[in-house]
């Protein structure tokens, strides 16, 4: 889809130009350090940016390098990404660091196409990191700018296609200036997450309204056009709440899935499953309140069911329950909350440590 040459010139002035007055600048991540800058642009996959900075702020304290993060264990990542979701993210983020203290020196490469090779990093997000860090004249294509360039080039092919994508990146190669990648980039971005609003966008303060081919004709509700959708799935467990002596009983999920690696409770298929499970458990079980947790592809119901093991259960009772879950482990709140659990969980155990106090 190539673009007339004076349309990529006035295009990435006006673009520039308005980032430079108008476009954010306090953004902690906006520094030309690329560890800062792939962590930000990872960060800001699926999440906001005001949900983003509290966790940035947090993560780089802790983790304040590069070599930082390379040496620290996936459960303390995890721990800091707890409640920040798609945890995928968290585990490619801490392979891809060890990756580059092990293959390249402890140094980010330093061209998109060799960022792109690393665990978690795709074109768009090699591409930031190596704009903004490196001034590698090279084109991103984030969710919010795939909408600023539909909008403005009424771009009618279908994203959920691999050829209509590819299109639109060749597009955006070719609408890129010759000199201020780093403005021209955050403008895009900035443009697409204050300004080019997936609903109601503020069009008459863009500075390429009189550009932008679906503003013309008020078509911009149809840019962009991705047809495929996933079939939300629903899905029902019992969320086995086992305590002894002051602790919970927590396992480590799966490698894959849902909250893969996280520590999580037990669960079960049904109250009638946790019930024949636990026949020869002593105390007593108490079902709570359920609640439905949102993901992206499905609505997940977990009923909690609280078990409270007497103080002098016998030994060879808690050996059988524990080797039900080889994976398992008994943690205080303190000791759970320094682990990574999936939000929910962690919310029930502040909660339960503030209602205790």
């Amino acid at each position: 889809m190539s673009q007339p040459r004076e349309l990529a010139a006035n295009f990435a002035a006006r673009v520039t130009a308005w980032q430079r007055e108008h476009g954010r600048h306090d953004l902690p991540w906006q520094v030309r350090d690329p560890y800062r800058v792939w962590l930000s642009e990872v960060m800001l996959q699926q999440t906001q940016v005001a949900t983003v900075r509290a966790y940035f702020d947090r993560f780089i304290a802790r983790f304040p390098d590069l070599r930082a993060l390379a040496a620290a264990s996936v459960d303390d990542v995890l721990a800091l990404w707890s409640g920040l979701g798609y945890y995928g993210r968290a585990r490619n983020l801490h392979r891809a660091a060890q990756a580059i203290v092990a293959e390249h020196g402890g140094e980010f490469p330093r061209s998109s196409a060799a960022l792109a090779t690393l665990p978690g990093i795709g074109r768009s997000t090699a591409a930031a990191i190596a704009a903004f860090s490196f001034g590698e004249r090279v084109a991103i294509l984030d969710g919010n700018v795939k909408r600023v360039l539909a909008r403005v080039l009424a771009f009618g092919g279908d994203l959920a296609e691999t050829h209509a994508e590819r299109e639109l990146w060749n597009a955006a190669t070719a609408l890129l200036p010759e000199h201020g990648i780093e403005a021209y980039t955050q403008g895009l971005m900035d443009l697409g997450a204050t300004i080019c609003l997936a609903r109601a966008p503020l069009c008459l303060l863009c500075p390429v309204h009189d550009l932008c081919r679906a503003a013309r004709t008020g078509g911009q509700d149809r840019y962009p056009v991705k047809t495929r959708r996933g079939v939300r799935g629903r899905r029902e467990h019992i969320w086995l709440e086992l305590r002894r002596q002051g602790r919970v009983w927590l396992v480590q999920r799966e490698a894959s899935g849902i909250w893969a690696g996280l520590w999580s409770l037990p669960e079960f298929d049904s109250i009638e499953a946790l019930r024949e499970a636990g026949a020869d458990w002593p105390g007593r079980c108490v079902e709570l309140e359920p609640f439905t947790h949102v993901l992206t592809h499905l609505d997940w119901t977990l009923r909690p069911v609280r078990w409270m093991l007497p103080a002098r259960t016998p030994a060879r009772v808690v050996v059988a329950i524990e080797a039900r879950w080889p994976s398992g482990r008994w943690c205080n709140v303190d000791e759970a909350l320094r682990l990574g659990l999936p939000a929910p969980l962690r919310k029930r155990l502040v909660a339960g440590a503030g209602a205790a106090a």
